[in-house]
């Protein structure tokens, strides 16, 4: 079993919501219908889905009771989601998607039906919201972007004499572009040369990773889903490198990175499950209700890895 420390920072960011109204397709027995469109499976969007399910139940919304939930899950094939947002906008009070693709997709189908988002770094340009204080339509929730220069200044305390950083991401997730795009511009400021390389699916990480890991010294991965559900296998061979890889997300830390400065997706999905409630109550609607960001950040750190890569875990602290 992995070693965690998790040093709580906690920073208050948002939390606001104004009135409005709910969806309409509420049962006549009373039993309200979630739809959740989640893209694929690893940690961080199955803890933002818990997450997201404890609020509700904590409001008196309990699966089996009074809520029925259609769960869709596209296993990380975007082919799937079409067909899946044209059964979950049909006949639910109100959808959740869980990543920027799958919040897309759901948007694509047109409908009415109140669509909640969580895990999408930027629901402005993915084109979901008008504005993050005012979205204007359908759409609101929570966005999962991080601190990423603080994720950076994080890395370069860890790795001071580090001279190239290698950023590993899935090209095609659009949230992971953003994420890559800032940390190259924070990690170029630092002083030090950056190599990309990108993956298109899970097929491609072990053979990538390994390209990149023979190149630099040190590596930095956004909240990009192909590789979050890929991170044994880029623990597994950074490892043989000594090569320390600073994710995005706690999640990614518990599963082979070294250490983040992040948030917590279950909070996060927690967070949208509040959200969610008071749209479901009528004392919200998404067009006025502004997107939320984390209103937690942590350090966590990966002792068994540290470790492994020859740093000393408690040498790693908090970036201001």
């Amino acid at each position: 079993m992995k070693k965690l420390l998790s040093i709580g920072a906690i920073i208050l960011l948002t939390a606001s919501a104004l009135a409005g109204c709910a969806g309409g397709n509420t049962a006549s027995d009373g039993t309200v219908r979630i739809g959740i469109l989640q893209l694929i499976s690893h940690p961080s969007l199955d803890a933002a889905r818990e997450g997201f399910l404890e609020a509700l139940a904590e409001a008196g919304y309990v699966e089996g009771e009074n809520l029925e939930i259609d769960y869709q899950n596209a296993q990380g094939d975007q082919a799937n989601l079409k067909s899946m947002s044209e059964r979950l906008t049909k006949n639910n009070d109100l959808v959740l998607a869980i990543a920027t693709p799958a919040a897309q997709a759901l948007v694509n189908e047109g409908k009415d039906v109140p669509i909640m988002i969580t895990a999408v770094t930027d629901p402005v340009d993915a084109g979901l919201v008008q504005s993050m204080e005012a979205p204007g339509g359908t759409v609101s929730g929570t966005s999962d972007m991080v601190p990423i220069e603080k994720q950076a200044a994080l890395l370069m305390s860890i790795v001071p004499n580090a001279k190239t950083v290698g950023i590993l991401y899935n090209s095609s997730e659009t949230n992971s572009q953003i994420q890559a795009d800032l940390a190259k511009t924070a990690l170029e400021a630092a002083g030090v040369t950056v190599k990309e390389l990108t993956v298109t699916s899970t097929n491609d990480v072990q053979q990538v990773t390994e390209t990149l890991a023979k190149q630099v010294d040190a590596i930095y991965i956004p909240t990009d889903n192909t590789l979050a559900s890929s991170m044994p296998t880029v623990a597994s061979v950074v490892e043989k490198y000594n090569v320390p890889v600073i994710p995005g997300s706690t999640d990614q830390v518990e599963t082979g990175g070294l250490a983040t400065f992040g948030i917590n997706y279950h909070d996060l999905g927690k967070q949208t499950g509040e959200m969610a409630v008071k749209v479901l109550k009528g004392e919200a609607t998404p067009a006025t209700m502004p997107v939320e960001t984390s209103q937690k950040l942590q350090l966590v750190i990966n002792r068994e890895t540290a470790e492994k890569i020859g740093i000393d875990p408690d040498s790693i602290v908090a970036p201001n």
